[in-house]
C-alpha cells in the first residue's frame, strides 16, 4: 500500500503550459503518472501533446475535475498566482493539492490553508477532505506507481520505508542509499513557516499502512515540528523510526535555506529536536548517512 497517492490517482498540473509546468509533467508521465490534464486560465480548450500524449487543457479546476474526474492536483504556478491557483483547487474540492511552487509570501500560505480548513469544516466528512502538501516541497512518490512533483523516479524502487521530510534534496539522498530496500511513499513536506501537511499527518498514514515496515523523518532547525512529532510518536507510533535533524551547525537567528528554519535562542534547535526524539526511542543520526546506516540496521535485524 501508499499513503495519500496510489497508481490510481488521477492527476492534473496547474500551470501545465509553463515552462516548468511542461518540463515536469513530461518527468511525471514518464515515471507513470496518470496526468490526465493541466489548467491555465485563458487557455482553456487547447490541448498539449507530452511526448505522444495530448492532454487538454481547462481554464479552472472545477472544469478539469468534470472533465476528466481528476483526484489530485500539482501546482507549479510562479509565486505571485500560487494563492489563486490553491484556492481555486480548494473551491472544486479537489483531495490533495500538491504546491511545489518556491517563494510563496507566508501570507499567502496562510490564506490558502485557513480557506482549506473553513472547506474541510463545511465538507465535515472525512471522505471530503481537503489535503494540501507544501508549499515548497519536492512533491510525493510512491516508487513504481506515481510522481507528484519534482522527485526523481528513477533513485529507488517501491519497498518497505515511508519517508517524510522538510528538506527536498536530503529525501533524494535517503531515497537513494537505501534503495535496496525502497520505499512506500516518501512525502516531501517543505520547510516553509505554514505548511499544509505536517510530520505528524504522514507518521499516523504510515503507522496505519501495513505494508510500512519502518520510517524516516527528516526534520530540520527552527519551530518546533519535530518536538511535537515525538510526542506523538511516543503515544501512538509502534514502528521503529529513525531521525535526521539539518543545521546542527547554523548560527543562532540566521535563516538557513528554508524560510522555516530559524533558531531563536533555545528554541528550534537541531541539539534541543535531537534529545527530543531520543527520549522517545526514535534513534537521531549525525548525517544522512549515518541516518541510513541506522535505518539498514533495524531493517537487517528483522530479517
Amino acid at each position: 500500500m501508499t499513503i495519500f497517492v496510489d497508481e490510481s490517482t488521477k492527476v492534473i498540473v496547474q500551470g501545465m503550459t509553463g515552462s516548468e509546468g511542461t518540463k515536469h509533467t513530461k518527468r511525471m508521465l514518464k515515471a507513470g503518472t496518470n496526468v490526465v490534464g493541466g489548467v491555465t486560465p485563458g487557455k482553456g480548450g487547447q490541448s498539449v501533446d507530452m511526448d505522444g500524449k495530448t492532454l487538454p487543457v481547462f481554464n479552472t479546476v472545477a472544469e478539469a475535475i468534470s472533465a476528466t474526474g481528476a483526484n489530485a492536483s500539482v501546482v507549479f504556478v510562479p509565486p505571485k498566482f500560487a494563492k489563486a491557483a490553491v484556492i481555486d483547487a480548494i473551491d472544486a474540492n479537489m483531495p490533495l493539492i500538491v504546491v511545489i511552487t518556491e517563494g510563496i509570501p507566508v501570507h499567502d500560505a496562510a490564506s490558502f490553508y485557513a480557506h482549506a480548513l473553513a472547506k474541510n469544516k463545511i465538507n465535515n466528512n472525512s471522505k471530503n477532505q481537503i489535503r494540501i502538501i507544501g508549499p515548497n516541497c519536492p512533491g510525493i512518490i510512491s516508487p513504481g506507481k506515481t510522481n507528484l512533483g519534482i522527485i526523481p523516479s528513477d533513485i529507488t524502487k517501491a519497498g518497505v520505508i515511508g519517508l517524510v521530510s522538510k528538506s527536498g534534496t536530503l529525501t533524494y539522498q535517503m531515497m537513494y542509499e537505501l534503495r535496496d530496500f525502497g520505499f512506500t511513499t516518501a512525502v516531501g513536506i517543505g520547510g516553509d513557516p505554514i505548511i499544509g501537511t505536517t510530520h505528524i499527518d504522514c507518521l499516523r498514514a504510515f503507522q496505519d499502512d501495513p505494508n510500512t515496515k519502518a520510517i524516516v523523518m527528516i526534520g530540520e532547525i527552527g519551530g518546533d515540528a519535530e518536538e511535537r512529532a515525538a510526542q506523538f510518536i511516543k503515544e501512538y507510533v509502534t514502528k521503529p523510526v529513525v531521525g535526521y535533524v539539518a543545521g546542527f551547525t547554523a548560527p543562532e537567528g540566521k535563516t538557513m535555506g528554508h524560510a522555516g528554519a530559524i533558531v531563536s535562542g533555545s528554541s528550534g534547535t537541531a541539539i534541543a529536536k535531537q534529545k527530543a526524539l531520543e527520549a522517545v526511542g526514535v534513534k537521531v543520526g549525525k548525517t544522512p548517512s549515518e541516518t541510513a546506516k541506522l535505518m539498514r540496521q533495524i531493517l537487517e535485524s528483522k530479517g
